[in-house]
């Protein structure tokens, strides 16, 4: 099976309307290989090419003179195209980042990225915690990640922090570790329907049994009588 990649993505803008005069000042991007993340990340500064709201700058700590003369939108359009290829992308509250991104894109000459590129972290929460806090902050306290690399809302640290949070929703530590496969149902001609079949482990488990071990447990099993379950499983296997 091929693996998955995902690009989790945040944007930082100078407001909330990205039809209007609000732009991007800062996009950050975080390549997940099979819900785990890769070390390959994208990341940028933007000149908005206007001022940036001071209340703003309060969340984001990006000035107007900080992101003066920092490559436009247009000049890093491609470099983040080239990045995302055709992956899903994965955002928390993905319809804003969507709007922003789109209308960037179309800015600088580019088709914009259909909706259904776009998966929404905050629906997945909302549908697995009703009615519970769902924001980035929220959900990092619930699966206790840690925000101690967070004093400011910035994009690719809040990336980082949304592909934790996204591996959790998805199935938590045990997907990191092969464990959420689902069992292959197969036919069993002695029920009327199908039957689970256990995962296969991926290495097999060494046998640490000695010889000796094995004859002492042997004729542990043998003082108990030939009908012991152990003694029919022997007598099976050596006439296979």
């Amino acid at each position: 099976m091929a693996p998955i990649r995902e690009i989790v993505f945040d944007t930082e803008t100078t407001g909330f309307h990205a039809q209007g005069d609000d732009r991007i000042t800062e996009l950050g991007c975080v390549e997940l290989i099979d819900w785990l993340p890769t070390g390959e990340q994208f990341h940028a500064y933007l000149d908005p090419q206007r001022e940036v709201p001071d209340k703003v700058v309060q969340i984001t700590g990006l000035t107007t003179e900080f992101l003066k003369g920092k490559p436009l939108f247009k000049d890093r359009a491609q470099d983040f195209l080239d990045f995302i290829g055709d992956s899903t992308l994965i955002a928390h509250n993905a319809r804003f980042d969507e709007g922003f991104i789109n209308a960037e894109l179309e800015r600088a000459g580019f088709d914009p990225l259909p909706s259904s590129r776009f998966k929404d972290t905050l629906a997945m929460a909302n549908e697995k915690f009703p009615g519970s806090p769902a924001s980035l902050d929220a959900l990092c306290k619930r699966f206790d990640i840690s925000l101690s690399a967070r004093d400011k809302h910035g994009a690719i640290v809040d990336s980082e922090l949304l592909a934790a949070v996204y591996l959790e929703l998805k199935g938590g530590r045990a997907r990191s570790l092969g464990l959420d496969t689902a069992p292959k149902e197969i036919h069993d001609p002695y029920r009327n329907a199908p039957t689970k079949m256990a995962r296969q482990r991926p290495t097999p488990i060494n046998q640490e049994v000695s010889a000796e071990e094995e004859a002492a447990h042997r004729a542990f099993i043998g003082e108990m009588g030939p009908d012991m379950i152990w003694a029919k499983y022997w007598e099976r296997s050596e006439s296979a």
